[in-house]
């Protein structure tokens, strides 16, 4: 379908619309071009010290893009639309090498199955035989299977994640979580691999178990037709930005698919982990990356135009994208193609300059687009939320990758001032999840005035 065909479609509102996570036509990326096949990780020493601040905390669907467009002042898709040129969604097909896997004995996913391996045996630790018995699948795509098993030794309740390997290259999601060490990173426990009858070789991940995602919380609160209360709003954007500090700033990961079902909430506690690093890799500057990469919805807008040595200021972009969703209720960019996702985010900041542009792909010469005025950010909220809230929002989502505000950045906003009232607590009077163990890897080089703005200390009552 060229492009005039496919934005009529939009324009009318035929065009289909099936995953609110804006991710039907994606595919689990875990692949590179051929120049994106290094793996520096192995490169990266974590460290083991952390500091602490004493405080309290340690104790939808999308209507027609006509209505859309009509509610924000267009009637329709400007004609200067059909002479844009955006990539449009392609699968790459290039990984990394594997060793040789050490294989388990596996009965398959169904519920009961049993599936048993060996762990331990490295760094002089003994070999230990454990079993899993397999209580239900939990989750599904491309990449393979997650499912909640039992620890038939100890009764404990993991998620495992089973990816489906070629024997020629390595998984690099297993690599970048064997960095992590953080309570706002979902904990790999071990792994192991097993085989099918048809010799196909799996990877297992064995992870801590949560049981529900932002997603799902997000849907519930629309069911009843209310807003998520603010405090978890606080809550949970703060423990995303809380996990990119550490990711993107101590590891120098890059996420690069950042959206609520990649983002599990204990119920009770409220904690937030960040999960799925799938598509996850270290960025190294002058090194090509892919810029098919990240769910829809959440996509940044260097993505869009093609942008292949893109930061882990992708990131940020996204968490914007949550942030506005936890506040709307619904997806702040719900596009439909690459194309409309373009379109959805011009028509909030605004046509990009060729300064921002350039900014965000100096590669890219096309330059004829709709001009739109910027809309303002706080007629897009109710009146009734805080000013700080949308202040937030705008410096999350900047053309500019540079203007964007770090992790640790928006981690010290006024916005979540109330988190660091020591007086703060949860709406049934329990303590908040620990929200200031920043890490020394966190905070090297950090400015002292950043640093006492993150303390709890500066929590305002």
């Amino acid at each position: 379908m060229n492009m005039m065909r496919r934005i009529k479609s939009i324009a009318s509102g035929r065009s289909s619309f099936s995953d609110p996570g804006g991710s039907s036509s994606m595919k689990r990326i875990k692949v590179e071009e051929n120049n994106d096949n290094k793996e520096p990780v192995e490169s990266i020493v974590a460290e083991n010290q952390n500091i602490v601040f004493t405080s309290h905390s340690n104790v939808q669907k999308k209507t027609a893009f006509s209505t859309r467009t009509k509610s924000l002042g267009f009637e329709q898709l400007p004609k200067e639309l059909d002479g844009m040129k955006i990539k449009d969604d392609k699968t790459y097909h290039h990984e990394d090498k594997v060793s040789n896997p050490v294989i388990a004995n596996c009965n398959g996913t169904e519920t009961g199955s049993i599936i048993s391996t060996t762990i331990g045996g490295q760094n002089e630790q003994p070999k230990q035989d454990i079993s899993y018995m397999v209580e239900r699948i939990v989750g599904t795509g491309s990449f393979g299977v997650v499912f909640q098993a039992k620890c038939l030794e100890t009764g404990e309740i993991v998620a495992i994640k089973k990816v489906l390997q070629d024997k020629r290259y390595k998984n690099r999601e297993l690599q970048i979580m064997q960095l992590f060490d953080h309570p706002n990173v979902v904990q790999l426990k071990h792994h192991f691999y097993s085989t099918t009858s048809k010799d196909q070789v799996y990877l297992n991940l064995v992870l801590e178990y949560v049981p529900e995602t932002l997603y799902r919380v997000l849907k519930q609160y629309n069911k009843i037709h209310q807003h998520m209360p603010l405090i978890y709003v606080k809550l949970y954007i703060y423990q995303i930005c809380h996990s990119l500090a550490y990711v993107n700033g101590a590891i120098g990961v890059c996420h690069r698919d950042i959206k609520p079902q990649n983002l599990l909430v204990d119920p009770q506690t409220h904690q937030l982990k960040l999960c799925d690093f799938g598509s996850a890799k270290v960025l190294i500057a002058g090194e090509p990356n892919i810029s098919y990469i990240c769910s829809r919805y959440y996509r940044a807008p260097e993505l869009i135009f093609g942008a292949t040595e893109y930061t882990t200021a992708i990131d940020m972009w996204s968490v914007g994208c949550v942030f506005a969703e936890l506040l709307l209720g619904r997806p702040l960019f719900p596009g439909e193609s690459g194309v409309d996702q373009l379109v959805e985010v011009i028509k909030i900041l605004g046509t990009p300059t060729r300064e921002e542009i350039k900014c965000m792909n100096p590669n890219y010469t096309e330059f004829k687009f709709p001009q739109f005025k910027t809309h303002p950010w706080h007629k897009l909220f109710s009146k009734k939320l805080p000013s700080e809230a949308v202040d937030l929002v705008s410096r999350m989502l900047q053309y500019s990758p540079k203007l964007r505000c770090t992790p640790l950045e928006a981690c010290a906003h006024p916005f979540f001032d109330e988190l660091r009232d020591p007086e703060t607590c949860l709406p049934n009077g329990h303590a908040l999840p620990p929200l200031f163990n920043f890490s020394l890897q966190v905070l090297a080089g950090v400015s002292s005035d950043l640093i006492q703005r993150l303390s709890p200390t500066n929590g305002k009552k």
